[in-house]
């Protein structure tokens, strides 16, 4: 498998063989209204690290090409497929209608903590998978949260009330791609 250093990255575009060379996994990342820059391209890192299938930004979120983008992405956005949707609830809307299972990183009344994801009842090992993260101040649009199959929150134990939006969608990702591994 080739491995790239940031450097490599950066500087080279992938070719049409190496693209379709990448074995993806069913897990998308989709972006309500992510505003911040540095987090879109820390999530195009997050989706080629763990080979998502596809990076779904939404509404008022920057798209590839972008220098600022680009710099946070060390150049991933080259390397994972990404569509753009006005709004996160057509982009849900179109997963569902793909029997994709919809995970949305928020606190709520209804959110259960990311360590139970795979005690509920969702079939994550045979189903593809969607992670939506949401706006950094208005998090994800509650539309969204009502057509989340889950919401998973991340407990937070001190006087902070939350995470940055790459950090929460890296530890819900990961803990997902223990139930693809089992």
């Amino acid at each position: 498998m080739l491995k790239l250093n940031v450097k490599e990255l950066r500087d080279r575009k992938p070719t049409k063989e190496e693209l379709a060379s990448v074995s993806r996994l069913p897990i998308y990342i989709v972006l309500d209204n992510v505003l911040d820059t540095y987090n879109i391209g820390g999530i195009f890192r997050l989706a080629e690290a763990v080979t998502a299938s596809e990076v779904i930004l939404c509404g008022e979120s920057e798209t590839p090409p972008s220098s600022r983008i680009h710099k946070a992405a060390v150049g991933t956005e080259e390397w994972v497929p990404w569509e753009y949707f006005p709004t996160a609830v057509e982009a849900v809307r179109r997963l569902k209608s793909a029997n994709t299972r919809i995970i949305a990183v928020e606190q709520s009344e209804k959110s259960v903590p990311y360590m139970e994801i795979e005690n509920c009842k969702l079939e994550i090992v045979n189903s593809a998978i969607a992670v939506v993260v949401g706006h950094e101040t208005d998090g994800i649009s509650k539309n969204v949260l009502d057509m989340a199959d889950i919401i998973a929150e991340i407990p937070m134990l001190g006087v902070n009330k939350s995470l940055n939006v790459i950090v929460s969608a890296a530890i819900v990702t990961y803990k997902i791609l223990e139930s693809f591994k089992k």
